[in-house]
Formats: C-alpha cells, structure tokens, sequence
C-alpha cells in the first residue's frame, strides 16, 4: 500500500444486494496485483474460495487474525480489515463496509484504512450510501459512485415465528435467542440451520450449505449475515429490535435495519423482511426508510492515533489518548488492546518493558484478541505470560503452548462445551500465526487448524442433531415399541426418551412437546402411555407426603416439591375453602381419591395452626352478649376490627369480660382490637388468601405483593390507590394518610403520644421529656419517625387521619450579640424568668420584643452592655414551630393557656367503659383509670390562682363539642362542698397562704436575686 494521494480514489457506495463487493473483486483481478479487506473472517474464507476457484491457489493468500494462507508466488491478498499487511505494495486495495467505521470497538481500524490505505493505482471504498458527506468531509478528492439496488425490499408485516414463509431468515441478537428459535423451528417446520458470527468458518460454511442445499427451509441467525454473506433468502424476520452492543444494549438504528434485511432478495430476485419474535411492528417512518434505503447520514467515525510513539509505556499511553484535529473524527473509546495494556503495565511484563524494542513487542502482545471474553485480568495474564516469554526467551514456551492446546483437543462435549474450545483454539492460532513468536511456527499452525477443524465438524453435528434431527418418526418409533426404555426426568421436568425430548411433566400433568407434523395424535397416545406409569408414582409420593413437602402460595395454588398439583376455590365458608386437583386423565380412581384426601387434609391442618388464634373467637364458651358478638367480629374479620366499628359494645364491657377477651388473645389497641398472634406473616398470607377467594380472586391487585411486605417487617409504606384498602387491613395496617402503618406500630405511636398529651410542664418536675408542648399538645420526635419508618408530610398525613390536628407559629430567632458576656446575659434573663415561675409572677412575656427587652434588664442589672444592633440581614425562610393536638381542640382557647390551671374536661383521662373517640388519647392496654387519673392530679397543696378542685371520679374522654364547660354549682365533690361559683372561690382565697418557692442558694437563680434585690442580703 502507499501513501493516500498515490493512487486514483473511488467510493463506491449503495445499499445491500447492489453487487459493490462482486465488482471490487472483479477491478481487482483486473490489475496485476491486489488487495481487499472485508469486515468478517467469515466473508474472508468465502471471497478467498471464490478467487481461488478462478485463478488458482498458488496466487492468492489469505491473512486473518487466525489463518496466514501465504504461497511464494501470492499476487492477491484476501483479508480482514485488521490483518491487512501494511508493508505490501499492490496496484488495487480495496476496504469493504467502510461503515463499521462507526464502531466503537473495531471502527478506528476501519478509518484507519479509509484514510490511509491505498493502491499504486486504484483504491475502492465499498459501503452504504450513509458514508457520502463523510467521504466529502475526509476525502474531497475521491470520487463518489452510487449504485442502485438490483431487486425491490417491501415490508411484510408480523407473524409469528412458527408461520414464517419457507427460505426465511430469522434473526436474533444473542446465542440464547438463536438457539431457543432454531429449537421452536425445529418443533414445528423440521429444522433449521444456524449462522452466528462466533461460529469458525468451517462449521458456518457446513451450516449454510444445509440451508443452500434445501436441507432446511429456515435459517437462524445473529446479524452476522448482514456483512456480505450471500444467501438464497426471501424473507427476512426480525426476533427481536435490541441488541448488546459490547458497551450497553440499545436498539438497532435503521442504517443497521437495512444491512439486515437487505439480505433478502438476491440479484433481481425480490425480498420482504418483517418481525416475529419479541420485536414490536415498525413504525411507518421506519418502513419507508427500508424500502426507500434513505437514512441519515453518518457525520462521525471512530479513531485512534496510528503514530504511536514506543519510547517508553507512559509515552504510548500518551500517543493513545491523543485526539484528533477534525471534526469528523472522534476518539474511540478505549479497546480491548488499551485495557489489557493498562493491565499489564502494572505488573511484571510493565517492569520488564525497558526500551522502544521492548515496548513495540508488548503493544503487540496487547493485541492478542479476547475471543473467549472473559475477564480483562484473566486475558492480561494470558498476555503477561506470552511477553515475558518473548522478552525472556525470545520465543513462547513450547511446554506451555503445548498443554494449552492439548486442553482444546476434545471433541466430546454439547454445543456451549464445543463452541467454548473453538474460542479457545483460535487465541493459539493467533499466537501461531504471529511471526517468530514460536520455534516451530508451521508445526503449530498445523496443528491448531486441525484441532479446529475438528471441533467445527463437531459442533456442525450437534447443531444438526439439535435443530435439523426429525424428531417425531424416530419418537413415535420408540413411543409404539413394546419393548421400549423408561424416559428420563430432569430437574426442569423434561421428559426424554432415548435421548429425544417428548414433552414436559408438571405435578400430575403433562404436556407434549411440539411435533414438525405427523400423526399428532398418536404421538399424544403413546406418550400419555409412557408417563402414566411416571404419574402414579407420583400420586403415590404425595398421599405418603409429610406437611412440609407442601405450599400454598400468594396466587392460589397449592404446589408439591415446587411443582403445581392443585388450585384453591371458593367454599361454602370463609375458613373452608375448596381444593381442584391439576391433573391429566391418566390420575383418576383411587389414585386420585388418595391424593384428594390427603390435600383436603394438609389444608385443614394449615388453616387450623396458622389461625388457631382467631378460630378460638368463633364461639368461645365463656362469653356472652356483646362480648361474644365482638368476638365473632374479630372471628369474621380474621383477626382484625377498626375499634370504632364495635365502639358501643367495648364501652359496655367491663374489666372482667375483658380480661376473658385478653385470655382468648384479644389486645384493645387506641384504633383496632386485634389478636397479636395473628399478625405474623404466615397468618396474614393466609388471611388474604381465604379472603380474596370469596372477594374479587387471587390475581386481584395486592394479593401478591402484600404478604413480601409483611414479611419484609416494613412499618408502614406508601398505598397503591389500585388495591383494595380491606386487602392492607387483612394484611395488618391502617391506611392513614398516603400510608399504610401496621397496626401494632400504631398502637405503639399511640403509647408515645398519649404521656405526651397528658403532660402538665408547669407542674413536671425534672427535664421534661423529648416531644413535650404545652396546651395538651405535642411535637414530633426522631422516636416517631423512627418507629413508622417516615417523616415529613407523610408522617403529618397519618396522624391526620387519626384524629390529630397541627398548629404552626412561626420560630423567633434570638439576636446574636457581638460582646462575649452575651451568653450570659442572655443566660441571666433566662434564670430571671424562672425565678419569676418560681416566685409565682405572671408568666413572661414570650413576643421577640418582650425577650429583647427582658435580656437588656439583666444586661443592665449585671452591668454589661446591652445586645449590639446589626444591620438588618437579607431575609430568611421562616422556619415553623409545629406542636400538635387531638383533633377537635382549639390549642389557642384561652382556657388551654395554662394547661395546669384550667385543663378542659376531654383531656381528662378517660373511663374504662368509655372509650375516646379515634383521634384523641386512649387508654393503653393493661392501664387502669385510677393511675392516668392519678397521673394528672395535682401534689397535695399544690393550688395555682386559676385553678380548679377536682372531682374523685373520671370523667368521659369525647369530642370536645360534646362537652360543656366545667361549673360547679355547690355540689359535693371530693368530700368538699363550694358554697360559692368558681371566681368567687378564687378571689376569696387568702393570698397569705401562698408561701414562695424556697431558692437554692447555690443555684444561679439566688444570685441573680441577689442582683435585683442587694438590700436582701
């Protein structure tokens, strides 16, 4: 090749089947010598064998990255783009589908030689036309031919994979996909070949032979075919519209569509392409760009510095990474070789790399190709090996080679093991292609070619038993024989015979494998024979089963070992429902009887353990009245009762029917009665079940994902609006708000809040604990939002819609003073107005302006000066104090001022037989009403100007608009009689008889007494 303006340039470019790489061949057999470079080692064995039939063997060589085909004589060179010889000089070179220069992996090559590579006399550029403005871009002195289609590409729309038209090509994207339908294919039309880039050329040309030859009508592939490969195709069928690309899995664009599809149609024989498969039908925009072969034209292609400089490692690293200077060229991502020389730079092989020599050799040793794709460590080993050898030895080690070829040397194996050993071999062919890097370079291509060989002709009848074999003569042979050998079971339940897949078993049915035709129902016959033998061995395991070989699950049905053997219906009762066999005909008479008995029994025994708690509520025998209605309650609510709905009937109870009710399991929470044992997850799955079968089914929404919450302990979670809010409460939660909060935590929530509620700070004595607020109310605490798992506005929505209101004010911020003795100013008004609570004063005044004026007091009476004024900063977002109260108090009534003098009735603590509304403070379970009464009551003597005299009994807990203000109108209470109105008692109390709070002398509260008051002394 020679520099690029040496030679007459020409691009010529069109759509698949334009015969661009038939006449590039034929201008280069038209000079004396040439060169062309094709995108596949595939494409490569195909152009080879078609110029050797021509010309003659002793002319032509072949270079690939695994084959080096070299007679004396060669005059013409038939190669990979990555192969081609950069040091030969030949009159015409040729590059093939220019447009992988688009790749991320491969396309800096490709530009590489687009750039470049060139003849003494005529270089052809062959791809699509999508390659023109970049060829004007990068090349404006090359010639553009445009070469029209020879037949027409029309689109045939969806069917599905087993009613694709014969001579049809099914394409898909990865070897599970093109295996999983050459299996379909051959079920159902009799075969088919398989294509797969991996595949070495010597099993792909036998592959497609059978489809040639008329062997198989259906030919199933990877995108493979889409690089040149000529096949006798009418129909192309998309499986699927994604593929990986090496980097992520994207879709294909159109350009990749049309290189596809395009191999319909040969010459002017006309072609369809469609989709099957998991593709989707193609948008109408997108089948007039195939059929118009119109798409957008390509503005960038990949590249990479090819002046690289060895001096050292860090150097090359920098030749590398260098960019380009045009802006139709952009840096390709870093390849495989750049990886595995990162790798290997930091260990030995990077220490021994000493020299221009020695790191031109590791670049090259870095270019081994990953064909296995395994891990870049493991493959950077591999290449360390192979260097230091070179650099040691100056060749690979032949004991080394030698073991790791002889490992390949096996033809025994499945398709994956043989297909395995192929990408193996290949990494030593490479290796034994490479000049002077083994002793004996002949000996070993020899020989790893024939290790090759050998495993492709393996593979090649594998596949052929796989997906071409005729199944069903060969299984009905088997299938009538008298004579004929037990089948085999996997473990996915595959039933075999011989060797030959007949069907599938599943618990007691079994499902016949998909013939390519024949005598259908005689198949079915004969292999209903063979398995029911299978599955009366079967019915004899589950009648002997124990209790734990069986499962019931979310979706209803009942599965034995994993495997589905009856399904769950609607009963006559809730707790009794029905059990439906899944069975073929081949299980029936006492077979079936048996396995029948034992189910209904395993059922029985599942429902009475798993809600042995709330079966006991069904009749118990020591209750009567409304107390064993709430028990039925429960019994028909599995376990679960809103307590508002049996409100009346729990305020009837008394202590002793309800601790009969507690024995039997009952807990009387604020919001549910509930029975605790029954809200472990096992029960709860149960639960739904039993009451989805008589409401709306198991496949209704929630039925599935319900019990994974349950079991995965989650407090509370978001509700889906799509399911049923009866389905959380059977599952164990409230929904509150945007919420579901399991019942037991919101019992537990109620038990924080109520001490909260009930708190007096004015009368507390000691630090007052985290969430205390005055006026009957609270504040939120980490504690809360720790225990239901949320915070914020959905943690304000659940206690809104258990009864709770918020009131929000906004915080005051205190000035910051510039002077250190601030704090202690600040500190001292502090203790001022708690000497002021002490002393029995009015309660200060909380407005910013009365604190400032209070902190200037003391900073006057301590002789500091006083808080220094800034200048106004720019205005922050308010921040909010949020205290909450039971729903229906007005916290800014002026009776709830003072919570500790003039505290309304509703706060009170509530009788046992009257319970509160939802929303406000509840007795909790085990709490008597003599010690929360206790629990408010003021110490002995304890009387406070506004207050009150409190009466010996509870009073009833209820909505605040149901009560009427507190009067006494004389009347005994306590053992006292009030001869006179509540003001007139207060004003007639003797002031004399209040006695100042005694100050500790220590405390900073005597001396900042002592400050105020210096005559006290």
């Amino acid at each position: 090749m020679t520099p690029a303006d040496a030679s007459s340039l020409k691009a010529i470019l069109g759509p698949t089947n334009t015969g661009k790489t038939f006449f590039a061949i034929e201008r280069m057999l038209a000079h004396r010598s040439g060169m062309i470079g094709l995108p596949l080692r595939l494409l490569a064995r195909e152009v080879y064998h078609k110029i050797v039939d021509r010309i003659g063997a002793q002319h032509v060589a072949l270079v690939t990255g695994e084959e080096r085909i070299v007679p004396p004589k060669a005059r013409y060179w038939v190669c990979t783009v990555e192969a081609m010889p950069t040091d030969v000089p030949v009159e015409c070179v040729a590059i093939d589908e220019i447009q992988v220069a688009t790749d991320f992996d491969r396309g800096h090559v490709f530009t590489n030689r687009l750039l470049h590579a060139r003849g003494l006399s005529e270089t052809l550029l062959l791809g699509a036309s999508t390659m023109a403005p970049l060829i004007r871009a990068l090349l404006p002195d090359a010639e553009i031919i445009h070469r029209p289609r020879f037949s027409e590409l029309t689109y045939a729309g969806s069917k599905k994979i087993s009613r694709q038209p014969k001579r049809s090509a099914i394409v898909a994207f990865s070897a599970t996909q093109v295996y999983a339908i050459a299996e379909l294919i051959r079920r159902e039309r009799g075969g088919a070949a398989v294509v797969m880039g991996a595949l070495s050329p010597r099993t792909r040309n036998a592959q497609v032979e059978l489809y040639q030859n008329g062997d198989v009508d259906f030919l199933v592939a990877t995108d493979a075919i889409g690089m040149g490969l000529n096949l006798d195709v009418h129909h192309v069928a998309f499986a699927d519209d994604t593929k990986f690309d090496g980097h992520q899995t994207r879709p294909l664009t159109p350009a990749e569509f049309a290189q596809i599809a395009g191999r319909a149609g040969r010459h002017m024989h006309n072609g369809t392409f469609g989709v099957t498969g998991n593709a989707a039908e193609f948008e109408p925009e997108l089948i007039q760009q195939l059929e118009g072969h119109d798409f957008e034209p390509v503005r960038q292609v990949q590249w990479r510095n090819a002046e690289l400089e060895f001096a050292s490692i860090d150097a090359l690293h920098i030749s590398l990474d260098r960019t380009p200077t045009i802006r139709a060229l952009t840096r390709v991502p870093v390849a495989t070789d750049q990886r595995t020389l990162e790798f290997v730079a930091r260990n030995e092989a990077g220490a021994a790399a000493r020299g221009e020599a020695a790191v031109r050799l590791l670049w090259e040793c870095c270019g081994i190709p990953d064909y296995r794709d395994i891990s870049p460590a493991h493959h950077g080993e591999i290449v360390t090996r192979i260097y230091l050898d070179l650099r040691n030895r100056g060749r690979v080690d032949a004991d080394w080679i030698a073991e790791q070829v002889r490992f390949c040397d096996n033809v025994v194996g499945d398709i994956d093991t043989l297909s395995n050993r192929i990408r193996q071999i290949r990494t030593w062919t490479f290796v034994a292609n490479r000049k002077n890097w083994l002793e004996d370079p002949a000996h070993w291509r020899e020989k790893t070619r024939d290790i090759e060989d050998r495993l492709s002709d393996a593979l090649h009848e594998r596949l052929t038993q796989r997906f071409v074999d005729r199944r069903t003569s060969v299984l009905m042979r088997h299938l009538r024989d008298k004579h004929m050998v037990s089948p085999e079971i996997n473990d996915r339940g595959e039933i075999s015979l011989e060797g030959h897949l007949i069907g599938s078993i599943e618990g007691f049915r079994f499902t016949l494998a998909r013939s390519e035709g024949g005598d259908a129902k005689g198949v079915a016959t004969a292999a209903a024979q063979v398995v029911a033998p299978e599955i009366a061995k079967r019915a004899e395991r589950v009648a002997g089963a124990p209790n734990e070989e069986f499962v019931l699950a979310t979706d209803g049905y009942v599965r034995w070992r994993g495997q589905v053997v009856a399904n769950l219906a609607e009963g006559d009762t809730l707790f009794a429902p029905r059990l439906i066999i899944l069975a073929d005909e081949s299980l029936s008479g006492p077979d079936l009887e048996r396995v029948q008995d034992r189910l209904n029994l395993w059922l029985r025994h599942l429902i009475n353990t798993q809600l042995e708690s709330v079966l006991s509520l069904e009749a118990p025998a020591d209750l009567e009245g409304s107390a064993r209605g709430i028990a039925f309650r429960l019994y028909e609510n599995l376990g679960i009762l809103p307590r508002s709905a049996v409100s009346d009937e729990v305020k009837a109870l008394d202590q002793d029917v309800r601790g009969k009710l507690r024995k039997l399991g009952v807990k009387f929470g604020a919001y549910h009665l509930y029975v605790p044992l029954s809200l472990k997850p096992a029960p709860r799955e149960l639960a739904l079940i039993l009451y989805a079968l008589k409401h709306g089914g198991v496949r209704q929404p929630g039925i599935s994902d319900l019990p994974q919450i349950v079991l995965s302990g989650r407090t509370s979670f978001l509700i889906d609006p799509e399911v049923n809010p009866k389905l959380y409460e059977l599952a164990g939660f409230k929904v509150a708000g945007r919420r579901a909060v399991r019942v037991d935590i919101l019992e537990r929530l109620a038990d924080i809040i109520r001490p909260l509620i009930a708190l007096n700070p004015v009368t507390h004595q000691g630090q007052l604990p985290a969430g205390a607020a005055e006026g009957n109310g609270f504040r939120v605490t980490v504690e809360m939002t720790s225990l239901l798992g949320t915070a914020g506005e959905d943690f304000a929505s659940i206690l809104n819609s258990i009864g709770y209101r918020v009131r929000r004010t906004p915080k005051v911020v205190a000035p910051v003073a510039d002077a250190a003795p601030a704090a202690d100013v600040a500190d001292a008004a502090v203790n001022a107005e708690a000497v002021g609570a002490v002393e029995g004063t009015n309660p200060p005044d909380t407005t910013p302006a009365a604190e400032t004026a209070v902190v200037a007091e003391a900073a006057a009476d301590l002789g500091a000066p006083g808080p220094a004024v800034e200048a106004p900063a720019a205005p922050a977002e308010p921040e909010f104090d949020e205290v909450w109260f039971p729903g229906g108090r007005r916290p800014d009534n002026a009776r709830n001022d003072n919570r500790g003098e003039n505290r309304p009735r509703h706060n009170r603590p509530a009788r046992a037989d009257v319970p509160a509304a939802e929303g406000a403070p509840t007795l909790a379970e085990g709490e008597k009403p003599a010690e929360r009464q206790r629990s408010f009551r003021r110490p002995e003597g304890d009387g406070k100007p506004n207050g009150r005299p409190r009466s010996d009994g509870p009073r009833p807990n209820g909505p605040q608009g149901d009560r009427k203000p507190f009067e006494n109108k004389g009347k005994p209470s306590g053992g006292k009689r009030f001869d006179k109105p509540r003001d007139d008692w207060k004003e007639h109390r003797p002031r004399e008889e209040r006695k100042p709070a005694a100050v500790d002398p220590n405390s900073p509260w005597a001396a900042l007494l002592a400050l105020r008051n210096p005559k006290s002394d």
